[in-house]
């Protein structure tokens, strides 16, 4: 029993255009390839679906933007970013049962006006990590 082989993009590709062309029959493309027919046939088939899509308008569109996950989103990082501060001020060596069981300051969301700038940037990488 053989071991299944991955092709690349490049020799699907090749092989397909070859296939699309009709210079040589499908059987004449698996002695020179080594692959099997249904493969060829599999791969001539997406490429003649993809094909409109190579002379689609180069620019993409635009990534659509969720307003109220923006906002959920600049939340969170407000909450996060004041529980870090928190922390970061109440850890000590030695200290770090005490300062995780002081819940004198409760985490609260941030407004829109003091949300830094790069949180609109950490927003943005979010959006399309999503997306």
């Amino acid at each position: 029993m053989s071991k299944r082989r991955n092709h690349d993009a490049g020799f699907k590709a090749r092989v397909a255009l070859e296939a699309v062309k009709g210079e040589r029959t499908v059987s004449e493309l698996v002695v020179a390839y080594g692959v099997h027919p249904t493969m060829i046939h599999q791969w001539k088939k997406a490429l003649l679906e993809g094909a409109p899509d190579i002379f689609e308008r180069r620019g993409r569109k635009a990534a659509e933007v969720d307003e109220a996950q923006v906002r959920e989103l600049r939340a969170k990082i407000g909450e996060l970013a004041v529980a870090n501060d928190f922390l970061s001020r109440k850890l000590k060596p030695g200290a770090a049962s005490e300062a995780l069981h002081d819940r004198t300051q409760p985490l609260h969301a941030v407004d829109r006006g003091s949300v830094p700038p790069v949180v609109d940037f950490a927003v943005l990488i979010l959006l399309r990590a999503a997306g």
